[in-house]
């Protein structure tokens, strides 16, 4: 193996076992712990998922690679009963969930929440920051 070869192998190695970075990023700013769902359209399907619990004063990474939209939907509540909400509706579940869907939330079972939009100015990173 020659230096160029060595050197190409080294640098795959440690880019692969980095972590990956997280696009699209929540940032809780509050004295309380959240819970945060993502809206989304992938040019297909709207989607939802969620719960990313974040602690005070923590990060959490919601979407991995690139953002491929300019807006994505978030909702967060936290554990007081604060809520971080807007009017967009998607379907969520008690519990962790993903759906495909945004129309009859109910007849499927699932609640419908409004989640506020982020404009991400088309940017391939963004940093959401909830704060009281």
């Amino acid at each position: 193996m020659n230096r160029f070869t060595s050197l190409a192998v080294l640098t795959l190695a440690i880019g692969l076992a980095m972590p990956a970075h997280a696009s699209l990023q929540v940032c809780n700013q509050t004295s309380q712990a959240v819970r945060v769902a993502v809206g989304r359209f992938n040019g297909k399907v709207w989607t939802s998922a969620g719960w990313w619990p974040i602690a005070s004063k923590q990060c959490a990474g919601l979407v991995t690679g690139p953002l491929v939209a300019e807006f994505y939907y978030l909702y967060a509540i936290d554990s007081k009963g604060g809520v971080w909400d807007g009017g967009t509706h998607f379907c969520t579940a008690p519990n962790n969930f993903s759906i495909a869907r945004r129309r009859a939330c109910a007849t499927n079972g699932y609640d419908r929440r409004g989640f506020f939009q982020v404009d991400t100015g088309q940017s391939p990173d963004w940093t959401q920051t909830l704060s009281n």
